[in-house]
């Protein structure tokens, strides 16, 4: 009888169930109909190339096909972590973007700070237009604007002659590239990745605001106590995310930017992908497998800074 009454209660729950998503589909059935193209997007253009992740385990050809390929194993990736490269593909992966976490990260955040605190709404306007303008404005055009800022003759180049540095195309400097890539990196996303925080900041309740005036709250005070806690959770989220991007650089500004005299510090992993993969004879097996390392390990920091986060601050992306 025992089990009879389970089966019955497991019956009666299942039909609960799906009377609970018919409801739930009849109720909001524009909006799953609206999100159908989002997840076809996902699933063709993201989740089907999974499937080319195999060649990183074969010796690809292209006339046989990937199942057609001869299986080789992990092949490729000890001939990447036994190259000449490695050292320095990780070293300068690493470097740039532990520059861009520990400057550009925080920019974003300052500035938003900085506009919420202004109180004239045009100025405001003003300065939100100017800080958003190079995130529309093509890589191609970035790299050429910072090339010429940065030649011999540039303007950047003549402002830092006052303070004792030489007269030269800085870009051909290797002391000064990962500087120049990390600043023209800040100066292009920093206002448009501050519209997330403003957002937040919008957020926060006023009458919060109104409480700590009452209580004598000044300026400083009303940040610690007001404002900044109600930014944790967004920074909390974003730097998660930030983290799980560690060994990710676009290939593009590197390669627009980079010469053979800078390198020895610019070319990173993207970049070496790219050349060897496209540059230098199509070696797509090996890049795929440089590229799937580099995957890997961005989803393993992804993981680990989630699982921190969610121990430390209770905030998290899972």
């Amino acid at each position: 009888m025992a089990n009879t009454s389970d089966i019955a209660s497991i019956t009666i729950a299942a039909r609960l169930s799906q009377s609970k998503i018919k409801k739930e589909l009849s109720r909001n059935k524009y909006l799953y109909i609206m999100a159908i193209p989002v997840v076809l997007y996902y699933i063709v253009f993201h989740y089907s190339p999974l499937y080319g992740a195999l060649i990183a385990f074969k010796n690809f050809e292209a006339s046989k096909g990937i199942w057609g390929s001869s299986w080789v194993g992990l092949k490729h990736f000890q001939d990447f972590f036994g190259s000449i490269y490695f050292t320095r593909l990780m070293r300068n992966t690493i470097l740039i973007n532990l520059y861009n976490l520990i400057f550009g990260f925080p920019a974003p955040i300052i500035l938003a700070l900085l506009l919420n605190e202004l109180r004239s709404k045009k100025y405001k306007s003003l300065v939100q237009t100017i800080s958003y303008l190079p995130h529309f404005i093509s890589i191609i055009v970035i790299c050429g604007m910072i090339t010429d800022f940065f030649s011999k003759t540039g303007i950047v180049t003549n402002l830092l002659r006052v303070f004792g540095v030489p007269q030269i195309n800085l870009l051909s400097m290797p002391e000064y590239f990962r500087a120049i890539y990390v600043s023209t990196d800040i100066w292009q996303g920093m206002g448009w990745s501050s519209i997330i925080y403003l957002s937040a900041l919008s957020g926060i309740d006023s009458e919060l605001y109104e409480a700590a005036s009452i209580d004598g709250a000044g300026r400083f005070k009303k940040f610690l106590n007001v404002t900044f806690p109600g930014l944790i959770p967004i920074i909390t989220i974003l730097f998660i995310l930030r983290i799980g991007q560690s060994l990710s650089l676009g290939f593009e500004k590197i390669i627009l930017l980079y010469n053979q005299n800078t390198w020895e510090v610019a070319d990173v992993i993207s970049s070496f992908v790219y050349r060897k993969g496209m540059l230098e004879g199509g070696s797509y097996s090996y890049t795929t497998a440089v590229g799937l390392f580099n995957s890997t390990i961005n989803f393993c920091l992804l993981v680990g800074a989630n699982y921190i986060s969610r121990k430390v601050t209770s905030n998290s992306l899972w």
